[in-house]
C-alpha cells in the first residue's frame, strides 16, 4: 500500500458487509489505531473531516490507521443500532487489523458519536490509549473512562456543549483539552486538532 494512502476495501461485520479503509504508515509499523466516526444519522461517515484527520496522523506516526463505515453507512449492510451494533462494528475491524497488522498496540480513537462507541469497543479488548474527540456524552450514556484518557472539546461546540462535557469529567477528575474557539467539527483548526493528538500519543 502506498505511504499514507488510504486504501478501501470491505470486511464481514456482524449485520453484513462492511466497508472499511486503511492507511499505511508507509514503513516500519509500530502500533494499530482503530477510529471511529460520528453520528450515522446525522451525515457521519468514515470520510468525515476530523475522523481522515486523525487516521492521517497516526498513519504519520508510524501506525496503520483503520476505518469502518458503521452499519448502514455508504456501502455498509444493516441499520443503525443506538452504538450497540456499531460497537460490534468496530471489534469486526479490530479482528481484521490485527489478522493485516499484527499484535500490535491499539489506540481507539472516535470523534462524536464514535467516541461513545469506542468506550464501548475498551470494554472488549486492551488498549494503549483511548482519544475521545467532541464525545457525546449527554446524548449516549457515556459512562467513566481511563484516568489517562485523552479527551479534546472545542470551545464552541454548539453540538456538544463544552459544559456537558465538563460536567461528565468533573467527577472523574479527567482533564479535557479545549481549543479556543472550535466549534464541533473543528474548521479551520483540524492542523491543531492533529498536533494535540500527536503530541499526546502513547503508541
Amino acid at each position: 500500500m502506498p505511504s499514507a494512502t488510504a486504501q478501501k476495501f470491505f470486511i464481514d461485520g456482524p449485520a453484513g458487509r462492511l466497508e472499511a479503509a486503511a492507511t499505511d504508515p508507509g514503513g516500519e509499523c509500530r502500533g494499530i489505531a482503530l477510529v471511529a466516526h460520528p453520528h450515522p444519522l446525522h451525515g457521519g461517515t468514515m470520510d468525515n473531516k476530523v475522523v481522515h484527520t486523525l487516521a492521517k496522523t497516526y498513519a504519520r506516526l508510524g501506525l496503520a490507521a483503520f476505518r469502518v463505515n458503521f452499519r448502514g453507512v455508504g456501502q455498509s449492510a444493516g441499520e443503525f443500532d443506538q452504538g450497540v451494533g456499531e460497537t460490534g462494528d468496530m471489534l469486526a475491524l479490530a479482528q481484521h487489523a490485527r489478522r493485516v497488522a499484527g499484535d500490535l498496540p491499539i489506540i481507539l480513537a472516535g470523534f462524536s458519536f464514535g467516541a461513545y462507541v469506542q468506550t464501548r469497543v475498551l470494554e472488549h479488548i486492551e488498549a494503549r490509549q483511548l482519544v475521545l474527540v467532541a464525545p457525546a456524552v449527554k446524548r449516549f450514556e457515556v459512562g467513566a473512562v481511563p484516568a489517562d484518557t485523552l479527551v479534546i472539546h472545542g470551545e464552541q461546540d454548539d453540538v456538544v456543549p463544552l459544559a456537558d462535557v465538563l460536567d461528565w469529567a468533573r467527577p472523574q477528575h479527567l482533564p479535557i483539552t479545549v481549543v479556543p474557539g472550535a466549534g464541533h467539527f473543528f474548521h479551520g483548526q483540524l492542523p491543531l486538532l492533529g498536533r494535540i493528538v500527536a503530541d499526546a500519543c502513547r503508541c
